[in-house]
This record gives structure tokens, C-alpha cells and sequence, in this order.
């Protein structure tokens, strides 16, 4: 099941989505950027976008809540701190300080990688993986082989938006995405 989707009957779902603001042609023509920014200045619609996700995670026994670079870190720790889990970063490279493990992943063009400090997660732990926005599928996709790697199970994947038309559901094999906005 890789397919989730919240109910549409939520009254939350359409205030959520009536903050976030489409920027044209940002950061580069062609791109219809979806800014979030415009949803954290709705205290109200950032509520209801946490309370969403908390509700849907807070019976999975999940420990670990991680955070993708960057906007992951804004939807990330709230979720955590409201599930009694731990908050971990996974960055891009050169970004934390300490040892780290990484992962490479593909981009349009070349290549980038993700990160996490050796010992954040233990082997057995339950973790979300937590960003605004899937696109492609290839941070989200990293983020999980990396947790993987040391032993951490993958509950689900959680974003906020997703671009359907860019597929990066297919990346994410058996891994079930969560997304409040499609």
C-alpha cells in the first residue's frame, strides 16, 4: 500500500489548503513553486496541519520524527513534541557537526546527499519521515534507505503537498506517503 490520502470530507483539508501560496516561475522559470510560508502565517491552518498529522501517527508508536532539510524542520519537531518522539535532522552534506552517515540520491541533474549524526536513531526504532513537499521522491527516498541502513523501521512518510504528475510516490517502493494536500 503505497497510497494514502486524508479524508476529503476534513473541513481542516481546504482551510490548509487555501494558505499556501503558488509562486510563478520560482526558482526558475517553469516552476510553480508551492511556499508554505504563507500556511505558517495562519496560526490557526498551522495548527490544523500539525493536529493532522499528530491524530493520524499518535497510536503507531513512533519514536523517531524525522525532519528533512529544511521546511521538514518546521513540521517535524511539533509533531514530535506532541507524540513524545525525538526530532531528528537529516541534512544536507557538511550541516551537522559530529560524526555522520550519508546517503546519495539522484537529482534532475547530478547528484546531492542526505545526512544524520551516528547514533541519533537505534536499530528497532519506529520512525516518520517528515517534509513539506514531495516532488520527486528522491530526498524522501534517501531519508528512508538511510534510517534503513541502521536498523530503524519506516512507519510511513508524511508531507504536506504533493506534485502527483512528478511520481515520487514510485520511489519510495513499499513505503506508504501520507500527504494532507495533492
Amino acid at each position: 500500500m503505497a497510497s494514502s490520502t486524508t479524508d476529503a470530507a476534513d473541513d481542516r483539508i481546504p482551510r490548509i489548503a487555501s494558505t499556501i501560496r503558488v509562486i510563478q516561475d520560482f526558482p526558475k522559470p517553469g516552476i510553480q513553486f508551492q511556499d508554505i510560508t504563507t500556511l505558517l502565517l495562519d496560526p490557526r491552518a498551522f495548527k490544523d496541519a500539525i493536529d493532522l498529522f499528530v491524530e493520524r501517527y499518535k497510536d503507531q508508536n513512533i519514536n523517531v520524527v524525522a525532519g528533512i532539510e529544511a521546511r521538514g524542520f518546521i513540521f517535524g519537531p511539533p509533531i514530535a513534541l506532541a507524540m513524545g518522539a525525538k526530532f531528528v535532522p537529516m541534512r544536507k552534506p557538511k550541516k551537522l557537526p559530529g560524526e555522520v552517515i550519508s546517503e546519495e540520491y539522484s537529482l534532475e541533474y547530478g547528484t546531492d546527499k542526505m545526512e544524520m549524526h551516528v547514533g541519533a536513531v537505534q536499530s528497532g526504532e519506529r520512525a516518520l519521515v517528515v517534509d513539506d513537499l514531495i516532488a520527486t521522491g528522491g530526498t524522501l527516498s534517501a531519508a528512508i534507505r538511510l534510517l534503513e541502513r541502521v536498523g530503524v523501521h519506516v512507519v510511513e512518510c508524511a508531507c504536506v503537498i504533493e506534485l502527483p504528475e512528478l511520481k515520487g510516490r514510485d520511489r519510495l517502493g513499499d513505503k506508504p506517503l501520507f500527504v494532507l494536500i495533492s
